[in-house]
């Protein structure tokens, strides 16, 4: 079976994870590259400060010293969680569905050079003056450290994947 690549830059992330899920549900296998490009609408103060109540107010009545539920931070993790989360997870053709879904930051050598598609629906139009984020920058602000590795790693894969091309 044969898989369909979209790329999610510029995708709205609630509109997208619903698209996806439902692709996922009728038996397509589904593949995100560019999670991190990934939209979140919204002023970028309230949704940052929404993420560091998740992960770090949060407390349960069972244990209240624990700080928080298990919240990802990295992007890829965000837009899987958020399938996840339209998906009926507990059952089996949930699972089934959400195992045919694979999410990469940034695009993979293997998907390079594939087409890639754009889901009409969840494609966010930039309005001047509407407030937005992505997913990168919300990662960029919550967890620094992880970010800055990342992304010293991912542009030596993009210089070295150019080069590849320049040689050919």
């Amino acid at each position: 079976m044969d898989e369909l690549v979209i790329d999610a830059a510029n995708h709205v992330v609630g509109r997208l994870a619903s698209t996806v899920a439902t692709l996922a549900l009728k038996g397509k296998r589904v593949v995100i590259v560019n999670a991190e490009k990934a939209v979140v609408t919204g002023d970028f103060n309230s949704i940052l400060e929404q993420f560091k109540v998740k992960l770090t107010i949060v407390r349960t009545h069972y244990n209240p010293e624990r700080t928080g539920p298990k919240t990802p931070r990295r992007p890829d993790r965000v837009l899987r969680r958020a399938i996840r989360g339209m998906l009926p997870y507990d059952k089996q053709k949930g699972k089934a569905a959400l195992g045919r879904i694979k999410i990469y930051l940034g695009t993979p050598a293997s998907y390079y050079n594939k087409p890639k598609y754009v889901v009409k629906g969840a494609y966010f139009h930039m309005i001047p003056g509407s407030p937005y984020t992505t997913l990168e920058d919300i990662w960029r602000s919550i967890d620094p450290k992880t970010w800055a590795v990342w992304r010293e790693s991912y542009d030596k894969f993009k210089k070295a994947i150019e080069k590849k091309g320049e040689q050919k």
